[in-house]
């Protein structure tokens, strides 16, 4: 999954696709790179970040859906009204960081429009997540938060056959926590549903290698974490650097396979 971030501030790329034609051109790069979909997001949900209106929104990421129509698409949302437009505009999946919590309407608009859905792990919300999250066990408690945010999708109407998981690395997690969670991955597996990891240049990764003030991770540290995902089970790697990305999991899956 490559990473169109159509925001002024998010954590790695903020800025860089602000403008559609430069989003668009950056998804059908990661296209050919070989992302097999693009995730285009006009709301940063970076520790710290601000809300913006459904408007603010709709304006960033609408013409840039529009250039990328007939590509594999999915919208980083958790607004139903900018989750239904992307959808008219040919999105397939909906990338909700709340797990459907953030708006009410949105399990009715996933599953009248038979899309698919991405239920995310958050602890707090961006503007607190990142102050002090506290867990007895982090890969059980996200997984029973994950468990019970599946069945409420189900019970909506949703397609269980449709639907992923993320742990939400980052979300509301210390650099410790990020870690185990990936370690500990097959305690989301054994919930029965892909499991979406995105750690891509993440500032855990830059701490881990010795910068304890780091905003973001290396494209190498990157490319370390996606393939430790995948080698515990992940399905789905969401990615900024895709090339390198493809390549590395290219590797790791003929050592797998033989």
């Amino acid at each position: 999954m490559g990473v169109v971030n159509v925001t002024p501030d998010s954590f790695s790329d903020g800025g860089v696709h602000f403008q559609p034609p430069a989003a668009a051109a950056a998804g059908r790069r990661m296209l050919e790179e070989g992302a097999a979909i693009i995730d285009v997001g006009g709301e940063s949900t970076r520790p710290g970040a601000e809300g913006v209106s459904v408007e603010e929104e709709l304006r960033r990421i609408v013409p840039v859906l529009e250039l990328l129509h007939g590509a594999p698409l999915s919208i980083d949302t958790a607004k139903a009204e900018v989750a239904r437009r992307a959808l008219e505009l040919g999105a397939e999946l909906v990338n909700d960081v709340t797990a459907l919590r953030g708006d009410p309407q949105m399990a009715g608009v996933v599953a009248e429009s038979g899309a698919y859905l991405c239920l995310m792990h958050m602890q707090g919300e961006p503007r607190t997540m990142q102050r002090n999250p506290t867990y007895d066990d982090v890969a059980s408690e996200v997984a029973a938060f994950l468990e019970e945010r599946l069945g409420f999708a189900v019970d909506q109407g949703i397609d269980e056959s449709r639907i992923s998981l993320d742990p939400g690395i980052g979300f509301g997690k210390t650099v410790e926590q990020n870690f185990e969670l990936v370690r500990r991955l097959d305690v989301l597996t054994t919930l029965g549903r892909p499991v979406l990891v995105g750690f891509s240049r993440k500032s855990s990764l830059g701490r881990i290698v010795g910068d304890a003030k780091a905003t973001t991770g290396s494209v190498a540290a990157s490319v370390a974490a996606a393939v430790a995902a995948y080698e515990r089970g992940a399905t789905i790697l969401r990615a900024h650097d895709v090339r390198e990305h493809v390549e590395a999991l290219k590797v790791a899956a003929a050592v797998v396979s033989g």
